[in-house]
């Protein structure tokens, strides 16, 4: 069952000073989120899932123009649910933008399609969000919100509250193969992206190794390539980009890869729920602070950078925020002085302006100028930032 939560991507604010694509994986709400908006927020609404609604402007794009002129549409909004089905809605869009001074809400799965049919995405013309699973700041307070719940059932906002996650995961990461993937026209082996899927989640959060991973899927490496490309531009995932700035330690060039949600990931494993100590729950935990990151930075400060920094002898510290925050993340609930060891090399740099080990100690404390900070309430502060 899924639950009114309110987000913290404010579209009603955007949507009244330009049009805006949203973008985010399926079933992280922003169907709801449009919505949600107060009544009158839109003079149209359409959703091309409907099939008679598609085909018709399939068949005749300028059908959005001709009812814009029919109900005298000026200086409002229109909501567009799924336009990467018909991306040769973009014209018309383009065209009542210039003429019409209309604004869209334009929201989709991925924008990966609408680029291949050359479209610009309206040129400047609208701005681009994408929507994350739900955060701390938005079911933090929630009764569900503890590690072994988040690890069982993930943080889309229709497996949150689900009363049979196992299916509902298992009928999802089904959909995104036979409908989203497909779709896209990139993999037309579906049995060969599947295993690569997999093999995917099994390096989740790990260096990439792209002829490896080539090899235990069965593929060449330039596909897998591409099929990771795939996984971003769909939104399935994203890449955290080696952080090369310092100059004391020679730094690997090599990305890691991270899936969009932690029980999408789990389910790929075809895995249960990892119990403290189990070595899944240490790199969920690290997951879990990385989809954090991202959404915040996403919606609260879209030019900051997430990288990661480790060196060629081997030192390593989890996340890097900009040059402002280094963050370790151990799943311990006991911070002992081996596990400041990255920080410390990395604090070597003169770069960073905090050094922080998130963790499940009950409690905030200082160590040598190290912050240990309980990761609920990194996640709070975090939020607190910039509120």
């Amino acid at each position: 069952m899924e639950r009114k939560i309110k987000r913290t991507l404010d579209v009603s604010d955007l949507i009244k000073k330009k049009s805006l694509f949203l973008f985010g994986p399926r079933q992280t709400g922003k169907s709801t989120l449009a919505d949600q908006l107060p009544d009158g927020t839109f003079a149209l609404k359409w959703n091309l899932l409907k099939g008679k609604l598609r085909l018709q402007i399939q068949a005749n794009p300028s059908y959005l123009t001709e009812q814009a002129e029919l109900l005298d549409l000026h200086d409002c909004a229109i909501f567009i649910d799924e336009i990467q089905l018909c991306p040769e809605l973009l014209n018309e869009c383009h065209l009542l933008i210039e003429e019409r001074n209309i604004r869209f809400l334009l929201t989709g799965s991925s924008a990966r399609k609408l680029r291949s049919y050359g479209t610009n995405l309206l040129g400047g013309r609208a701005w681009e969000r994408h929507l994350h699973p739900f955060t701390f700041a938005e079911v933090g307070g929630d009764a569900n919100y503890n590690l072994p719940y988040i690890f069982e059932h993930g943080l889309l906002p229709s497996m949150f509250y689900s009363a049979d996650i196992e299916e509902d995961l298992s009928s999802y990461i089904g959909t995104y193969l036979t409908e989203e993937i497909s779709a896209e026209g990139t993999a037309r082996n579906l049995g060969a992206f599947a295993r690569f899927l997999k093999t995917a989640a099994l390096t989740n959060g790990q260096l990439l190794n792209f002829t490896n991973i080539a090899s235990d899927s069965q593929v060449p490496v330039q596909t897998v390539k591409q099929w990771y490309k795939v996984l971003e531009d769909t939104l399935l995932g994203f890449m955290v980009e080696p952080y090369s700035a310092g100059k004391k330690r020679k730094s690997v060039s090599v990305s890691k890869f991270y899936l969009f949600d932690i029980a999408v990931a789990r389910t790929l494993k075809n895995i249960s729920v990892p119990g403290e100590g189990n070595e899944e729950f240490g790199e969920y935990f690290e997951q879990l602070v990385c989809m954090e990151l991202k959404a915040w930075i996403s919606y609260k400060s879209p030019r900051s950078r997430l990288t990661f920094w480790r060196t060629t002898s081997g030192n390593e510290v989890d996340f890097c925020l900009d040059d402002d925050l280094a963050i370790e993340v151990k799943s311990t609930d006991t911070v002992t002085d081996r596990h400041l060891k990255g920080l410390r090399a990395l604090r070597e740099e003169e770069i960073f302006r905090r050094y922080i080990v998130v963790c499940r100690e009950e409690y905030p404390r200082k160590v040598d100028g190290i912050e240990i900070l309980p990761w609920k309430y990194f996640f709070e502060s975090l939020w607190k930032e910039k509120d």
